[in-house]
């Protein structure tokens, strides 16, 4: 399938763009909605100078749009291709100047996708914020899906609500394939590997219970909290990641929950996890408890306004493929 060319030699970065493009390229931080920390260190942690850093990233493209409009900033994730068996890839964001004509960038989006199916099967994802229109219009208007509506959820741990204590300990690393299980078993239609088409279910449940896995073993979790009650079977998790680099660089500790799951066998512990995790967060001194979720997900939202969580920022991930 040949599609318009795009010319993907090496490419700097538009300044003139990345200036017009700065307000939305805020919104990429998962803290802008915290007043309490100042704007300019997270512009340059995650909007702008990720921008401008992103040319320099392993397998990274900065591509320019087919209309003239502007340039796409393109991540080929080499991890996730090689588990999925295909070229994966990230859309970082788009630059374009604020009156560009919604058509130009609609046949930009096109083109890009067109150019990605030029070169063989292909997966690739975005995760745009809510208040970029322009961005979704034209990815939707391209032929990208919407797969997952996310909401971003913050707890300030000064102010939680919590229930009294709930006996929870570390899993263990031998304890590794049991939480994969309890991962996939707790299917949730909603979720963006489970909700998008190309994975299917079962490749989705399998992906989930690897991330559980690599959780415990402690590939990217700083903890893994499970049930520690006497006579309770381990039937649910609760990984967290202490964000270390973001706190130096912000000012501020924080805690977000990175996956979770429960089991029938262990029903109303989801309330009981996340609270310890806030208890945990509150023990190390950090300020903030985060926690994504689908827009659909009632019974977490029950959870977060029990505990004290407030809704911070809506994202929306959209995807396309060729295979």
């Amino acid at each position: 399938m040949e599609g318009p060319a795009i010319n993907s030699a090496p490419t700097g970065i538009d300044e003139t763009l990345l200036a017009e493009r700065a307000e939305m390229l805020a919104l990429h931080s998962p803290y802008h909605f915290l007043r309490e920390l100042p704007r300019e260190p997270q512009q340059q942690r995650f909007g702008t100078g990720a921008a401008r850093r992103f040319a320099a990233e392993p397998h990274a493209e900065v591509l320019p749009m087919t209309t003239g409009t502007g340039q796409w900033l393109v991540q080929q994730l080499a991890w996730d291709s090689e588990y999925f068996g295909t070229p994966t890839y990230r859309l970082f964001t788009g630059l374009f100047a604020e009156n560009a004509p919604p058509a130009d960038l609609v046949a930009s989006a096109t083109a890009l996708r067109e150019q990605l199916a030029a070169r063989g099967p292909f997966y690739a994802f975005s995760v745009v914020p809510a208040e970029d229109i322009a961005l979704l219009q034209a990815l939707t208007g391209g032929g990208w899906r919407l797969v997952e509506t996310r909401l971003n959820l913050h707890c300030p741990t000064n102010a939680a609500t919590l229930p009294p204590p709930s006996l929870v300990r570390l899993a263990r690393p031998d304890e590794a394939a049991h939480i994969g299980r309890i991962s996939a078993t707790a299917r949730n239609p909603y979720d963006r590997f489970h909700a998008d088409p190309w994975f299917g279910p079962e490749q989705g449940d399998a992906f989930l219970a690897r991330y559980a896995e690599a959780a415990v073993s402690g590939s990217f979790a700083d903890a893994v909290l499970v049930p520690a009650e006497p006579s309770l079977p381990v039937d649910s998790f609760l990984a967290i990641g202490d964000l270390q680099g973001d706190a130096e660089a912000l000012g501020m500790g924080f805690s977000r929950v990175l996956l979770t799951a429960v089991g029938p066998l262990n029903r109303g512990w989801h309330l009981r996890l996340v609270a310890e995790t806030v208890r945990r967060a509150q023990e190390l001194g950090f300020g903030q408890v985060l926690m994504t979720t689908q827009a659909t997900n009632r019974a977490v939202f029950r959870t977060c306004e029990k505990l004290g969580f407030r809704l911070g920022a809506t994202s929306h991930v959209l995807a396309c493929h060729f295979s």
